[in-house]
């Protein structure tokens, strides 16, 4: 009877959340979480690739070819003009872009699923960057359920990934412009 009641008072309160909680919340504070915590980590990172200068977005500086292709650069001796630019000089401009463009699209909720899913990728990609290219020692990169929280790469990228699992399934929520703009689509397709 007692365990009855608690059973109850559980699915009525956590009901309650869910119904008030559908649709927006989830999406809306995953983008928030992403904003407060990468964006700024992400921007400047991108910054770093194009000299602090946006016009030198679309001539990626040494050090954005040397953040990418760190082996490839060494073995050039650092001069950017012995790599071909396809594919290597294509990879680094896109990824120059990707890290502009994917973390504010995340941010205001514009293709969301899409940005998300990108900046998914675009993670696993700057892990596997890091561990191979840049050769991030063992404690660095830790490991899962190793109780260290301060072996950054395994524990940060996986939280990273699973916030952007959130928009990526879910969407981005009612305060988003993909809402705003279905909104508008929705209109109208109703008038033709």
């Amino acid at each position: 009877m007692v365990i009855g009641f608690f059973v109850r008072l559980y699915t009525l309160v956590f009901g309650a959340i869910e119904r008030l909680t559908e649709g927006w919340f989830l999406g809306l504070a995953s983008r928030l979480i992403f904003a407060a915590v990468l964006f700024q980590f992400f921007w400047n990172s991108a910054l770093t690739k194009i000299g602090g200068n946006i016009m030198n977005i679309f001539t990626p500086t040494a050090g954005a070819y040397a953040q990418m292709l760190p082996a490839m650069m060494e073995q050039v001796s650092y001069d950017t003009s012995q790599i071909a630019f396809f594919p290597y000089g294509l990879i680094v401009l896109l990824g120059t872009w990707g890290e502009f463009i994917l973390p504010v699209l995340v941010v205001v909720g514009l293709f969301t699923r899409a940005a998300s899913l990108g900046m998914i990728v675009f993670i696993i990609v700057m892990t596997y960057v890091d561990i191979t290219g840049h050769g991030a020692d063992a404690k660095t990169i830790g490991a899962l359920f190793d109780g260290d929280p301060y072996a950054i790469i395994a524990d940060d990228r996986l939280l990273w990934i699973f916030l952007l699992l959130v928009p990526t399934l879910k969407g981005p929520g009612l305060i988003s412009l993909d809402a705003l703009l279905g909104v508008q689509y929705r209109r109208r397709e109703m008038y033709y």
